[in-house]
């Protein structure tokens, strides 16, 4: 296995940086008490739970962190917000199609990463 260049190396503050702003507001997103409100569009919400995984997994790959434990960690995360948000939050609801949704989002991020790896061009870089 080959070490990362200095390039790699200085990205990767600013990609765990924004993997915790990318977390943040994925917490705030599956916990907030308030509902969605109007929705844009038919089945919006299982965008935005697709996006709210795909990031925060994407960012996390791409800061090299092991792929297997990032997929795992937010896999269970997925399914353990729609328990919470039908058990312990007032106001909220689970709902399996959102997590559904997010597993999609972390499938969608590896897969993206597994790609991009395995042509050759290394991992994600931005």
């Amino acid at each position: 296995m080959t070490t990362p260049g200095r390039g790699a190396r200085r990205r990767r503050p600013l990609l765990l940086g924004a993997l915790g702003a990318a977390l943040l507001v994925q917490v705030v997103v599956l916990y907030a008490p308030q509902g969605t409100g109007d929705l844009p569009f038919p089945h919006a919400d299982k965008v935005v739970h697709l996006v709210v995984f795909f990031v925060p997994a994407l960012l996390a790959l791409a800061a090299r962190l092991p792929a297997r434990a990032v997929v795992a960690l937010l896999a269970v995360h997925a399914v353990v917000s729609e328990v919470v948000q039908g058990v312990v939050l007032a106001g909220r609801s689970g709902d399996p199609l959102d997590a559904l949704a997010d597993l999609a989002g972390v499938a969608l991020a590896a897969g993206v990463w597994w790609l991009r790896r395995a042509s050759g061009r290394g991992p994600v870089r931005w």
